[in-house]
């Protein structure tokens, strides 16, 4: 499409991943900066916490399993365009469904595949919140290049003094991530603990819930277990007053983003490659990576396993602690 569409109201379709949903929240910004539409959002019921309290937003359509469950309700609101943003069998229904005229962005899946099969690098330098704006050059936008929003409901908001931390003078430690080849090691925060200096917050949610109470007893009062006890804004409210993060590639690590964060990553089985780094915007890069070199089996997915397919783990298993415990003591 080439001329300039002027829709009134849009149908913005991306379903799942806490850090998916982080991350296209510079569309809706630059899209509601028009003055031009009324934003919609189709997403699974179980990710609608991420843009709850998004004040760019007009309305949220929540699915279970298939966005097919909800296409009457989809139907009635006469959308005019739909941003496809999920790109994939269940988006492509659903926009046929609807008849109504779409555009969506490059998954680079070919690019990303011969990288994760073949170490055939030819994936462009570009962030992912770069390629969704993609799908909106035909549309009136403003984009302001600010980051990534994250917008936490009042009543979420944790009262550090509960639980004798300070703003910004602590660390958090994120446990939790949807598969485990993203996941940091519990012995690799065991001596991560051990190593480092102040007090520590760790985030995660039930499935972590063990791991970080055996965690928060190496030293206990230093290390604050969080895991299954706070909702995600909570948590997102710990990270926002936290002085820095460290993360495995997460959805909390694009949240810890939003809020501007000094972040340190832990890339096990991704790459910052896939364009699903940490995202500023044109403000200044608080991240720094870590990496084990030379592994031939890395990266093993574009998305990750719930186990190592080698056995080794040695994405995570050989991070080089002792540099990583320069950088949280460093700052």
């Amino acid at each position: 499409m080439t001329a300039k569409m002027t829709p009134k109201k849009i149908a913005i379709l991306r379903f799942s991943s806490i850090g998916d949903i982080v991350l296209i929240s510079p569309v809706i910004r630059a899209l509601h900066a028009s003055g031009a539409y009324e934003l919609h959002t189709v997403v699974k019921s179980s990710f609608a916490q991420v843009n709850i309290r998004n004040k760019y937003l007009a309305k949220q359509h929540l699915f279970d399993k298939d966005p097919k469950e909800i296409l009457a309700d989809l139907r009635s609101e006469n959308f005019d365009f739909v941003v496809d943003l999920q790109k994939n069998i269940r988006s492509r229904r659903l926009i046929r469904a609807l008849g109504v005229p779409h555009a969506t962005f490059s998954k680079l899946n070919i690019d990303k595949w011969l990288l994760v099969n073949f170490k055939i690098d030819r994936l462009p330098n570009t962030h992912i919140v770069d390629r969704y704006m993609e799908a909106i050059q035909s549309l009136e936008h403003q984009r302001d290049y600010a980051g990534l929003d994250m917008f936490i409901a009042d009543d979420q908001q944790v009262d550090l003094a509960d639980y004798d931390l300070e703003t910004d003078n602590y660390t958090v430690f994120v446990l939790g991530a949807a598969l485990a080849t993203k996941r940091i090691p519990s012995n690799i925060l065991t001596d991560l603990i051990h190593k480092t200096q102040g007090k520590i917050a760790l985030v995660g949610g039930p499935a972590e819930s063990e791991v970080g109470e055996a965690l928060s007893k190496l030293d206990v009062g230093r290390v604050i277990n969080f895991c299954g006890r706070t909702s995600l804004h909570q948590s997102a409210s710990i990270v926002e007053q936290s002085k820095h993060v460290l993360t495995a590639d997460t959805g909390m690590m694009h949240i810890a983003a939003a809020f501007h964060k000094k972040i340190i990553v832990l890339w096990g089985n991704t790459v910052p490659k896939f364009g699903m780094y940490p995202y500023y915007g044109r403000q200044s890069n608080q991240a720094t990576f870590f990496e084990v070199p030379d592994l031939s089996c890395r990266p093993c997915s574009k998305i990750g396993y719930a186990s190592c397919p080698k056995g080794h783990f040695n994405c995570m298993m050989k991070q080089d602690v002792g540099a990583i415990v320069e950088v949280l003591n460093s700052f």
